[in-house]
This record gives structure tokens, sequence and C-alpha cells, in this order.
């Protein structure tokens, strides 16, 4: 999955550094497509050098190697790099560098998000000592926000409940979707299975779990057993496809990054 770099180690402790010639600088712009090159399947980011180091605030270190992050796009000798959204790095993309970018993307729009107080409405700053941003004026501390989601593999026998969404990912999923208010991760499995599909579900055991920085989720992965004969009433809002798919026939997505698709090569190969 994506966060799988070992031996390499993702650091997102919180440092007051400054930029440095030396260090990746990640750039955004408005819509949050990264400024990034792309050579065999590696990718590169821009680096601090000639660049404003106030603009810069960092974000992580990748074993030695320092990650900043700034929005400003005023770029020189940038020659064989493009803005591309997390999308399109997904399918062009391997390794340690792509974590970077998922993970920094989360940061970005937190940071693009939270600009203003949601107390007092003045402008908010950076933390002085923590991953935070506080409002000078009322001293409201904004922390990244994190949004939990279930992915649930529904089984019934020699089967899975594979869906396709009605938007967006094309390729073959589970079923998925964001906690609510007042329920467990065990609700939201319940919930989400009745939701999309109809199938009422038990046996519910937790699985493993992902950083997905796309949707800024931290996804819960669960499998579960269809509670009856798991006829299928699928919201045709949310799914244009919902059926119950046989081991040998499960179709993988074509590629090894996502929660998702682990569970379905699990199931797949009969280890669970």
């Amino acid at each position: 999955m994506i966060q799988d770099i070992y031996p390499s180690r993702l650091d997102n402790s919180y440092r007051k550094y400054t930029l440095t010639d030396s260090d990746c600088l990640i750039r955004f712009d408005s819509d949050g497509k990264l400024l990034i090159a792309v050579s065999d399947g590696v990718l590169s980011f821009t680096t601090g050098k000639g660049a404003d180091a106030s603009k810069a605030v960092y974000l992580f270190s990748v074993d030695d190697k320092r990650y900043f992050m700034t929005a400003d796009t005023a770029v020189s000798g940038a020659d064989g790099f493009a803005y591309r959204t997390l999308r399109e790095l997904r399918d062009l993309c391997r390794g340690k560098e792509l974590l970077a970018a998922f993970t920094a993307y989360h940061l970005w729009k937190w940071y693009s998000d939270n600009r203003f107080c949601g107390k007092c409405g003045g402008g908010l700053a950076f933390h002085e000592t923590e991953r935070a941003m506080k409002c000078p004026g009322c001293g409201n501390v904004i922390y990244p926000r994190i949004n939990p989601a279930v992915i649930v593999g529904v089984i019934k026998g020699d089967s899975i409940l594979i869906t396709r969404y009605r938007k967006g990912y094309a390729h073959n999923a589970l079923v998925a979707g964001f906690t609510e208010i007042g329920e467990t991760l065990e609700q939201t499995v319940e919930r989400e299975v009745m939701e999309e599909t109809g199938v009422k579900v038990k046996n519910i055991r937790y699985y493993k779990s992902q950083p997905w920085g796309m949707a800024q989720d931290i996804l819960v992965g669960f499998y579960c057993e269809a509670d009856g004969d798991g006829e299928i009433h699928m919201d045709a809002n949310e799914l244009k496809y919902a059926e119950w798919v046989k081991r040998e026939d499960v179709e993988l997505q074509p590629s090894d990054l996502s929660l998702t698709n682990e569970m379905m090569s699990v199931f797949k190969n009969a280890k669970i």
C-alpha cells in the first residue's frame, strides 16, 4: 500500500526548520495540483534553491530528506516540471515520494481551509511549538483534520461484495463511507453497507488501516459476513455497480496502493 515504504520511514514530528537549498519544496497551485517531474515512475519535487524561505512551511521528513510546502507558484528553472493532480500521480508513480505527495496534499488542504478563525473571524498564524494554527486575537487553536472512513469487505460464502462508484474512481472497489457523529466504526460498517447495498451484516472484524491524504482520511478496513440471503438493493445515486463476485473472478485495481485493493486481493487469494 502507499504507506509501505520500509526501510524508509516518514517522520511527521513537528519541527521549526528553515528551508535550505537542498530541501524538497512541494509547490501547489490554487486547485491543489503539485508541481512535479516524473521519470520512469520516479517522482521529483523542486528544491529550496532560489525560493523565498519565509513563504515555506516545514511538513515532515522521509529518512534524512526534509519536505517543505509553499503556495508561491513563482518558479524559475523548473524545466520538465508540470502541475499534476494526485489522481494523475497515483497512476504514474510508486514509492516514498508518492506517499510524500499524498501527505503534503493532506496538509496543504488543511492549511488552505484554515486561514481564518472560526470563533472571531481573525486571520490565523502558525503555532510556535506544534502543528497547529493559532488565532492571535482570541487564542483559538486549530489542529489538522483527519476524517475517519471505513472500507468493508462483505463476504457471502465464496463471494465478496464488489462495487463501483457512480462518480470518480472507475475501477472495482468495496463498500466505503465516512463515520458520522455519534457512531462507532462498527456502526459505520453496518450503516454504509445497508445504505449502499441493502445488505445486513454480522461478525464485523478489523483488518488494517491506511492514511489516505487525497481525502484527508484515515481508512479503516473491516471484513464481515452477510446476515441473511444477501439480496442487493443498490443505491444508484452512490454506485453504478454492486454484485457478489466469486474469488476467482475478482478483478483487482491497476495499482497496489490502496487498502481497498489489498483487501480484495486477500479475499481473491483465499487468505481470509
